[in-house]
């Protein structure tokens, strides 16, 4: 069942006659993942998202907790970046991003909740089909591609963070539970160790047949632990992404001293890759030079993934740690030239 509705014109960048429309696997969650695919929708209508399901704070949290189902945030955002540039994409991405707030009542049932997470979950109680649930809900914002889940089932993540006593000054290890708090052990310490349960979980089989079919596979950018590594968590994805024939993209944070990664550098970011899942190689990453720090650890890091680095500027002017959308297509587009698929 095929929902795309056509091609989006190119924004600031130009097509040579033979421009081939690739086909575009991009795995993420969050803002990170509504960065690439506000980026990657302006240069392919092939176009997948395949998005983490381990949430499990605010509105998205609190409807895993009552229905038992899969949370349902990342999804919306994915699929409100991937809304058309006219008045339904638009008033349909406003939609689905709005969110209930009320001041007057805090105990209200409303309060926090975003539309299209209600909407999701309606598709998903009516349907009893996650899969294709989500594909009507593309279907009536008109979005270009589709979203899919890492997996159909509701996965957690936990963590352990390396810590020091306050009471003996030395190093403890602390168990960390759940994506929320693992967005925020970083801070306190350094986190050491990470891992989904169930582990063993299948994927969702739309996803790795993505995965398998793809011309390229996009990771990145995102929170480290809790939307970027998951996918090589899983064992199905790590399998998928190990022996597909597709290209491989990553691309990196502007960011790198979050509440999550404290201590750790844009090299630091890539080792992490390196250690739970060194048999996936990467055939490129784009990085902005102004945010490293070290540039030569950082290509040597590179190496151990394989991966030819691309530096180019892709934030936004005001300086703030956020991809711009021309910039990053920019980015990708000059990648998909230079190595081709």
């Amino acid at each position: 069942m095929a929902f795309a509705t056509g091609p989006i014109p190119i924004q600031g960048l130009t097509r040579s006659d033979d421009y081939r429309n690739p086909s575009v696997v991009a795995l993420g969650g969050g803002h990170g993942l509504s960065s690439s695919l506000s980026a990657l929708r302006r240069l392919t209508t092939d176009l997948t998202a395949i998005v983490t399901v381990a949430d499990d704070g605010g509105s998205s949290g609190r409807l895993r907790g009552s229905f038992d189902v899969l949370p349902p945030g990342d999804l919306r955002m994915a699929l409100a970046a991937l809304c058309d540039d006219n008045d339904w994409g638009r008033t349909w991405r406003d939609v689905m991003q709005y969110r209930f707030e009320s001041t007057e009542n805090v105990e209200e049932p409303l309060n926090g909740h975003a539309v299209g997470n209600l909407l999701i979950l309606a598709l998903w109680e009516l349907l009893d089909n996650p899969v294709a649930g989500l594909r009507w809900a593309g279907a009536l914002l008109g979005v270009r591609g589709q979203v899919l889940p890492m997996s159909t089932t509701p996965l957690s993540i936990h963590g352990e963070v390396l810590e020091t006593d306050p009471v003996n000054d030395t190093l403890i290890r602390r168990r960390i539970d759940g994506q929320a708090k693992l967005a925020r052990a970083g801070s306190g310490g350094l986190v050491t160790q990470v891992y989904l349960e169930p582990a063993d979980a299948p994927a969702c089989s739309e996803a790795l047949e993505s995965i398998d079919l793809a011309d390229w596979v996009i990771l990145g950018p995102g929170s480290w632990y809790t939307s970027v590594l998951p996918h090589l968590l899983l064992p199905d994805m790590r399998q998928a992404l190990s022996s597909t024939t597709a290209k491989k993209l990553l691309t990196m944070n502007l960011a790198f001293e979050t509440a999550e990664t404290s201590g750790m550098d844009a090299a630091a970011h890539l080792e992490v890759l390196v250690r739970y899942a060194p048999e996936v190689k990467f055939d490129a990453i784009i990085a902005d030079e102004s945010k490293i720090r070290n540039k030569e650890r950082f290509e040597l890091a590179a190496q151990k993934l394989g991966a030819r680095v691309f530096f180019s500027t892709v934030g936004v002017s005001d300086g703030r740690a956020v991809h711009d959308p021309l910039r990053l297509a920019a980015a990708y587009h000059e990648v998909f030239t230079a190595i081709g698929s």
